[in-house]
Formats: structure tokens, C-alpha cells, sequence
């Protein structure tokens, strides 16, 4: 099960947030193909936001082809994002994990982590000079 979490003070939209935190979970794996969402009842009462607020977000996830509602019974995923190397045992997770605890040990708030991931893949598929010159040595 997944706990949604909404930052208020980010500018996205309470309904965006949902989504987001739902596509990360399915790409990580934490969220399976025929697993149950929390109903629009449990997240409005660990959230509090507006009920239609999570409607609307899992109006929009289900057309999408990520969750079927089924009425009565709840919202189901559909669908997985998960890639390889996304898994709790791949190594590729294991080193990002470690990166992130000494991203963190050495004092990163969460924007600042994100901030560099984002540089960085940025520059990785933009192909800058530094980015290239690194793939060379690479090779």
C-alpha cells in the first residue's frame, strides 16, 4: 500500500502530487500490477485535502491505463512502470541508495539531491562536453 504525502508549500497541485507519488511507486516496484490504491476516504484522512482532489487524481491515472475503478471493491493498478534495475535487490538501487545516504550524510536537503540528479541527467542527455568527455573515459 502506498501513503501519500503532499507538500503544500511545493506549488504542484494536490491531485499532480498523487499521481507522481503513485507512477514513482509502480517504476520502483512498490506498487504491483492488481494491487489496491487506499481509497479516496483513507488518503483524505491521512492528507486532508478535498476528496475530489484524490478523485480527480485517480480519474486521471485510470485514463491513463494505470488503475481500473471498480465500483464497490476500489481502485486497482493496471498497469506496471517498473524498468529493470528498479527492483530492492538490483545493484543499480543499491548504489543509488548508497550515493543518496552520503548525499545526505554530508549535509543535502532533499531539493538539493534532486537538484543534482536532475543537473546531471540533464547534462547526460543533452550531451554536454563535460558529460562526453566522461563517456570517453568510460569507454
Amino acid at each position: 500500500m502506498i501513503d501519500y504525502r503532499i507538500d503544500r508549500g511545493s506549488g504542484v497541485p494536490a491531485y499532480v502530487q498523487i499521481v507522481e507519488q503513485t507512477e514513482r511507486a509502480l517504476r520502483m516496484g512498490t506498487l504491483r500490477v492488481g494491487d489496491k490504491l487506499p481509497t479516496a476516504r483513507e488518503v483524505v484522512a491521512a492528507t486532508a485535502i478535498n476528496p475530489n482532489t484524490v478523485l480527480r487524481a485517480y480519474r486521471d491515472m485510470e485514463q491513463s491505463g494505470l488503475v481500473e475503478l471498480r465500483r464497490g471493491l476500489g481502485t486497482f493498478v493496471t498497469r506496471s512502470l517498473a524498468r529493470p534495475g528498479s527492483e530492492d535487490d538490483s545493484p543499480l538501487r543499491r548504489e543509488v541508495t548508497d550515493w543518496v545516504a552520503r548525499a545526505r550524510a554530508a549535509g543535502l536537503e532533499r531539493a538539493d539531491v534532486l537538484a543534482l540528479v536532475s543537473a546531471a541527467l540533464d547534462a547526460h542527455d543533452s550531451g554536454t562536453p563535460g558529460d562526453r568527455d566522461r563517456k570517453k573515459e568510460d569507454a
